[in-house]
């Protein structure tokens, strides 16, 4: 008879599984369900990342799970954004140890055994503006912030009173020439999507700093 590990290892895309598709591998009820995630959990071959949703431990894979990817999973509909895109965009200096999201509904945090994960709530009219599909080899891909998208969602978030580059770079300890690879396209993209008022006065100050 097959371990839960054996079967996720068959069928679980990218290493991770919900309690859904657990049920659907298994033929059973839920007494041999609990049963298997319980032996399985415990015996650390498989994680609970949050109610109701798995991964393999790396071991049975032969990549691990990457955060990125997960972090969909964990809170939809959402994508990477604030610190951890400008990061991953070589934006920042800083090393980021959150992965942030923004999301349509509610903020929420959660610890994982793969690290936490931030989830802030962006009201905006267009969510998946400025946001692109990362590909990761394997067919796997996750959903983040372009650089321009990623600092206004930071504004949101944080309440920022921004209206010129001048924060952008002292703060966030942006390179003026990372700023320079801002189009015109990318501003137009986003303005007058954003709810906010003061999202909305940054993207023109730092539009009209930028000559864009």
């Amino acid at each position: 008879m097959q371990t839960l590990t054996e079967i996720a290892v068959e069928k679980a895309r990218e290493g991770i599984f919900t309690r859904l598709e657990a049920a659907c591998w298994i033929n059973g009820g839920d007494d041999r369900l609990n049963a298997l995630i319980k032996r399985a959990v415990g015996s650390r071959e498989v994680w609970r990342i949050c109610r109701g949703l798995y991964c393999l431990d790396r071991r049975h894979l032969r990549t691990p799970v990457n955060p990125l990817s997960l972090a969909q999973h964990i809170y939809g509909p959402s994508y990477i954004s604030l610190e951890s895109a400008l990061s991953h965009h070589g934006w920042i200096p800083e090393a980021v140890y959150t992965i942030t999201s923004a999301s349509m509904k509610r903020s929420r945090s959660f610890e994982t055994p793969l690290g936490p994960f931030s989830f802030v709530r962006i009201p905006q009219s267009r969510f998946f503006g400025g946001v692109s599909r990362i590909e990761t080899g394997g067919g796997r891909s996750f959903l983040m912030a372009d650089p321009l998208k990623a600092l206004a969602d930071y504004v949101c978030a944080h309440n920022c009173r921004w209206t010129s580059a001048d924060p952008v770079i002292d703060s966030l300890r942006v390179d003026e020439q990372s700023l320079g690879e801002l189009k015109s396209a990318d501003f137009d993209l986003l303005v007058g999507h954003y709810r906010a008022a003061n999202v909305q006065r940054f993207l023109e100050g730092l539009r009209r700093d930028l000559k864009r």
